[in-house]
């Protein structure tokens, strides 16, 4: 099984965003951005990457409970793209942070705990992937 989860690490806003500030992506499409928004905000180190990826990729594709374990063998069998490509990274001006245990906390760019985190020398720092513009 292939997995998508860091531990203790920060991911920084890609750095050719053009957000100035954490925004919530808009609402209402069912987009990767907002489902990822609507689980993290607010949950602060509740959710690993690999739940969360999943969880998104279920509710878009109407997959129920019942066929959850299935589809999470299949879906990690393969490798699958780590929230370095996420929409709230490269779009929406949010850093990432892991825990120790892969649990993620969102975090608004130029927030204090960003800069933080930023400074603390036992947090390892990665940047979202830039647009392919």
């Amino acid at each position: 099984m292939h997995s998508t989860d860091y531990t203790d690490t920060l991911i920084l806003p890609a750095p050719d965003t053009r957000a100035e500030t954490a925004t919530a992506p808009p609402s209402g499409k069912r987009s990767i951005a907002e489902l990822q928004y609507e689980r993290l905000s607010g949950a602060d180190y509740t959710w690993t990457s690999d739940d969360l990826i999943f969880d998104v990729h279920c509710a878009r594709k109407g997959i129920g409970e019942a066929d959850r374990a299935a589809e999470r063998e299949r879906f990690f069998s393969k490798g699958q793209p780590c929230l370095r490509t996420s929409p709230l990274t490269k779009t929406y001006g949010w850093a990432m942070h892991f825990d120790s245990g892969g649990r993620i906390a969102l975090l608004p760019m130029g927030s204090n705990r960003l800069a933080e985190l930023q400074a603390d020398p036992s947090v390892t720092i990665r940047t979202a992937m830039k647009s392919s513009r």
